[in-house]
């Protein structure tokens, strides 16, 4: 038997919130590395994180950090993938880009490997994650989408404030202590944008995540219409979002309502989501038991319950999806990708 290949793996953003998930996935799945790169912007180089018990300087990322990398993590932002990305790519690496940066590139796959693994292969240096409200929706809608069809899909996110970063969470935090303690905060970070304009989050429900667009719907409303259709490789499901962001630390809630097809039975729809890859049903209404971002922080999986007919069309459903979107939503699909091409390479 010959030895397992050892890659050399570079994360760039590796002292983020997601970067740091990366490096804790690729130990845990104990990913193949034989040599590792930490990079990130030069205000955090000199950082010092642990990886298999060994203590590794983050190094500031430039267009000269990839010699010999064969897999490079990207989580620093668009305009860090933009930038170097390219360069990443034409060093020999394979770019597994967690931005909206190349999302929409026609010549990008944009994967979930329990949806669209095939699509992997016909890379050019470049595959994106996508963005993490998307992912565990098409996660649990894949199955029923290959059995039945999907016309329509009317999804409400409830999206937790690290999808915005660090200072939305230290903000959350001095929000609540602040508000406890009888003193009125004065927001600072959410919603995440170009204007001044800054909203309290404690407390609080922003119905803003991202910009908005000339459409009166936001780049991540967007992103969830625009990408479902590349991921399931159909353009004609009908998709409308609005996303919320609210006083969760971690994991991301979906309503998700569907109009399939074919006429289902609710017996056969939870089968098939219980036997689906990646996804753990719960779903006891008699005794409380339904998806909560608090049990799904740190786990890998997507949660579905809240399992029901809907009442006003005989081919609606409702589900209730809940995932970590640190996880799943992004550090976890991405090392799933990278273990996806390895496994290829045999």
């Amino acid at each position: 038997m010959s030895e397992q290949k050892l890659y050399h793996v570079a994360v760039v953003g590796a002292t983020g919130a997601v970067g740091e998930q990366m490096i804790r996935m690729l130990e845990s799945r104990n990913f193949p590395v034989g040599e590792l790169k930490l990079l990130s912007s030069a205000r955090s180089a000199g950082t010092k994180l642990k990886f298999r018990g060994r203590e590794y300087t983050v190094q500031e990322a430039g267009p000269d950090s990839f010699e010999g990398v064969e897999i490079a993590l990207f989580s620093a932002g668009s305009d860090v993938s933009r930038k170097l990305v390219p360069h990443a790519a034409a060093a020999g690496a394979v770019c597994i880009d967690n931005t909206s940066a190349y999302r929409m590139d026609p010549e990008t796959p944009l994967v979930v490997p329990e949806v669209n693994p095939e699509q992997i292969a016909r890379h050019k240096g470049v595959i994106a994650n996508p963005n993490c409200s998307t992912i565990q929706m098409v996660a649990a809608l894949k199955p029923l989408h290959d059995r039945y069809g999907i016309a329509r899909i009317i999804v409400s996110t409830y999206q937790a404030v690290s999808g915005a970063g660090a200072r939305a969470v230290t903000e959350l935090l001095r929000q609540t202590e602040e508000l406890l303690a009888g003193r009125k905060p004065e927001p600072d970070v959410l919603p995440v944008s170009s204007l001044p304009v800054k909203h309290q989050i404690a407390f609080n429900a922003i119905p803003q995540i991202d910009k908005f667009q000339d459409n009166g719907y936001t780049f991540e409303e967007m992103k969830m219409v625009n990408e479902t259709k590349k991921i399931m490789g159909d353009d004609s499901i009908a998709v409308t979002a609005t996303c919320v962001r609210i006083p969760v630390l971690r994991g991301h809630s979906e309503s998700v309502y569907v109009e399939l097809k074919s006429d289902y039975e609710l017996d056969d729809v939870r089968s098939l989501l219980s036997n689906a890859p990646g996804i753990t049903v719960v779903d006891d209404p008699a005794s409380q038991r339904y998806p909560l971002a608090t049990e799904a922080e740190g786990r890998p999986d997507v949660f579905v319950g809240r399992i029901r007919r809907d009442l006003t069309h005989p081919r609606g459903l409702n589900l209730w999806i809940v995932s970590d979107n640190l996880l799943k939503g992004a550090a976890w699909n991405a090392v799933q990708i990278a273990e996806t091409i390895v496994n290829s390479r045999g």
